[in-house]
């Protein structure tokens, strides 16, 4: 019998995961706690090292007919327009990578990988209350009743995991002090205005980002960051004020005013991360994703850090022989796993919290040139 993984999560980490074991022959069943996929209005920049992965996984052509394709990711001052740093995409950055760099609307991602994973093995609609492992293997409890047991757990829950907080403990989440205003909208409202291909405006104290996320143009998303002391917990679906967010932008570049004026309503999101933890791994469960390493989105590469995380754990339970090694095999794999994830994740989560990505000269080889189905990977001692 092949193993047999849960993933707690279907987000894109938990996605991904699901779409990389099962091109190595595990059987996976994912739990996720919403009822149904929604299709949430914000963009994402998938950088070339996650192209890699969702080449493997079969996605990159979907993916470049319905996302741009830019030339760059250009840094410029919020008022005078100076370019500070143009990060070079397109054809070169392909050329010197392996794999494209594309803007996506969040949701168009995210159908990419669901379509990489059969229906009847994702379960929506439970959310996780319990998780405790036996010498069988994991067993899992759910808010509606449903129980299940896996040899192994992949929790991908994101930055509020219950089963990190069930292993390692609860902690909240380190607060920034900032808040993202967001939103995509029709570019038709931009009333012939060109935004080009990806600018981020930078501030004293805040900044913003946008660019399109069609291969038309026909789609546009913006994304700041700017203080607001006052929070609550981290959604996706919080909405905020559009005049609060045009009067913290007074003053900048008319082409940012511009693009603001355009948009007719915005969702808010706090900001924030964690520290790197030293564990993500108890015997048979794993944490991926933002449930081990939530970062500020100033690199945009929080999703792509869980889309590695994907083909990495992937590669490692392949090695395992549930006939011979069983569940030894399997801590020892997920072992492996982390030991070959934790220095890059967290090098990444810490440089993002510096928020100065771009904003002058930028050496992004070591981000944008990983492979995580091609890299050494490590044993453990």
């Amino acid at each position: 019998m092949p193993m047999n993984i849960a993933i707690v999560g279907a987000g894109m980490g938990g996605l991904a995961a699901a779409a990389a074991l099962r091109k190595q022959g595990i059987a996976v069943t994912v739990y996720e706690q919403a009822p149904q996929f929604a299709r949430i209005g914000a963009g994402i920049q998938i950088g070339c090292n996650a192209m890699h992965v969702l080449r493997g996984l079969g996605l990159e052509q979907a993916l470049r007919a319905q996302t741009f394709y830019p030339r760059s990711w250009s840094n410029r001052h919020w008022q005078s327009g100076e370019l500070l740093f143009d990060m070079v995409f397109g054809a070169p950055a392909e050329e010197k990578y392996g794999a494209p760099y594309l803007l996506a609307h969040r949701g168009d991602l995210h159908a990419a990988l669901a379509s990489a994973v059969p229906d009847e093995v994702i379960r929506l609609d439970h959310r996780l209350v319990g998780v405790e492992q036996t010498a069988n293997g994991v067993q899992l409890a759910f808010a509606n009743g449903h129980h299940a047991e896996a040899d192994a757990v992949i929790a991908a829950e994101g930055v509020n995991s219950v089963v990190r907080t069930a292993l390692f403990g609860d902690t909240d989440p380190h607060f920034t002090g900032r808040i993202a205003y967001r939103t995509t909208y029709p570019a038709r409202l931009l009333d012939g205005f060109d935004m080009g291909d990806c600018t981020k405006w930078w501030g004293e104290d805040r900044h913003i980002v946008m660019y399109p996320v069609k291969a038309d143009r026909s789609e546009v998303y913006f994304v700041t960051s700017q203080p607001e002391p006052e929070h609550g917990r981290e959604s996706w679906s919080e909405t905020g004020d559009v005049a609060v967010l045009r009067a913290a932008f007074e003053g900048f570049h008319p082409d940012v005013q511009r693009v603001l004026a355009a948009c007719p309503s915005v969702h808010k999101r706090v900001l924030v991360d964690r520290d790197p933890l030293e564990r993500w791994v108890e015997g048979r469960i794993a944490l991926l994703g933002d449930a081990c390493h939530p970062m500020t989105p100033y690199m945009a590469q929080g999703a792509a850090m869980a889309i590695e995380d994907a083909a990495v754990v992937s590669r490692c339970l392949a090695e395992v022989d549930p006939e011979g090694q069983g569940a030894d095999g399997i801590a020892d794999a997920f072992l492996k796993y982390q030991l070959n994830r934790q220095e890059r994740t967290a090098r990444v989560q810490l440089t993002s919290r510096q928020n100065s990505w771009g904003k002058g000269v930028t050496e992004t080889d070591w981000v944008y040139g990983y492979n995580a189905w091609t890299a050494p990977l490590k044993v453990p001692n």
